[in-house]
């Protein structure tokens, strides 16, 4: 019988498993939280401490990965890309890929195509750092 460690990584790689595969629809905390069968405060800080980065960061992350792939290897706007990996607005998206890649999602594509090598390699080889800051969402404070 599993013990209750691995019970909750268990539910972890779950919730990561779902971002991963629904990377494009709007995902959030409260919805991440129920598939891991945890409380929004309990998702957020075992999840922060399995995978060294928040949900928010994580799946921010994931985005922009794929914008990074299809705008080396499609033709399709930089806005079309961007409502395609999940962002609903253009600036966010854009200050977003910045952060994690370190130039403009229109540098990025400047660079071309990605070379002829098993997709494996050339993703491994393009993923964003995960030390690199992206700004968290913090909850707007009430003001009086």
């Amino acid at each position: 019988m599993p013990g209750a460690v691995e019970e909750s990584n268990r539910r972890l790689l779950r919730a990561r498993d779902a971002m991963d595969r629904r990377f494009a629809e709007p995902l959030d905390v409260p919805t991440l939280a129920r598939i891991a069968h945890v409380s929004e405060a309990h998702f957020i800080r075992t999840f922060r401490a399995a995978f060294g980065e928040t949900p928010h960061r994580y799946l921010q992350r994931r985005r922009v990965e794929r914008a990074m792939f299809l705008l080396r290897c499609t033709e399709r706007s930089v806005t079309e890309i961007c409502m395609d990996v999940g962002f609903s607005s253009l600036g966010t998206f854009s200050r977003v890929f910045r952060d994690v890649v370190g130039e403009p999602p229109s540098a990025h594509r400047r660079r071309g195509p990605l070379p002829p090598v098993p997709t494996c390699f050339a993703m491994a080889w393009a993923r964003p750092a995960t030390d690199r800051a992206v700004p968290e969402k913090r909850p707007e404070r009430l003001r009086p």
